[in-house]
């Protein structure tokens, strides 16, 4: 690995015992390269890198905005790139990662591919045109999710339970409940309804939340989230 800090250096060969070097000797020595960097410093890395890569070398990108054609013409020539939005989750090996390709990434290069991205999670091939979805739906959501989690366990101290017990609680009911959609296959909208008993205390809750516009929110939200993906 590579890092312009040297406190991130020492600090990522101490905890995962990685082998650290300059950039363009990474570039030179690696099969498959990883840009991990905000997407405002990709222009000056490939400019550093360039002239190291080879065209039998896999680029991996993980930052939103940046399309496989401008970053073929960064490179300036020809290069096998993958684009890929990860998510946090990735950290408990529960991540999910849309992924794409330029057309000089092999069949059997894009397969070794998919299945490193899947050493953490999840990892599904899309067309590059749902990347900049892909970021709000799964790679800026656990942000999302964690508001959420933490309003709820907020309402269940204000109730009385002890805040790192209804942080046990909140988070296990948002597990639980995104396990049955994956594990069921069944719409949300029909468990939801599996949950609102006739007359009961879930409906009323609901009831508040589409006055309060709770759908209509996170889409928006999404949606903002989207449009600023396009414009990095």
């Amino acid at each position: 690995m590579s890092d312009i800090s040297k406190d991130a250096t020492v600090k990522a060969v101490e905890t995962f015992g990685v082998q650290a070097s300059e950039s363009t000797v990474i570039a030179k020595a690696a099969d498959i390269l990883f840009l991990s960097v905000k997407p405002q410093f990709y222009e000056d890395v490939i400019s550093e890198i360039r002239t190291s890569v080879t065209k039998d070398k896999i680029i991996i990108t993980i930052a939103p905005g940046k399309t496989l054609t401008w970053l073929r013409e960064k490179f300036g020539k020809v290069v096998k790139l993958v684009r890929t939005m990860p998510n946090t989750p990735a950290l408990v090996g529960a991540g999910i990662t849309g992924v794409c390709r330029n057309s000089n990434v092999l069949d059997s290069e894009y397969e070794d591919v998919l299945a490193l991205l899947s050493s953490f999670g999840k990892a599904e091939d899309i067309p590059e045109r749902l990347m900049d979805a892909v970021v709000s739906v799964s790679g800026s959501s656990p942000a999302y999710v964690f508001m959420f989690i933490e309003a709820m366990a907020d309402a269940a101290v204000a109730d009385g339970m002890p805040r790192a017990q209804a942080y046990r609680f909140a988070a296990q009911a948002v597990y639980g409940s995104a396990k049955m959609v994956l594990d069921t296959g069944k719409h949300p909208g029909e468990l939801k309804d599996m949950v609102c008993s006739p007359g009961g205390t879930t409906i009323e809750a609901v009831k508040v939340l589409e006055e309060k516009g709770f759908r209509g929110t996170i889409m928006d939200a999404m949606e903002a989230c989207t449009k600023k993906a396009k414009g990095l």
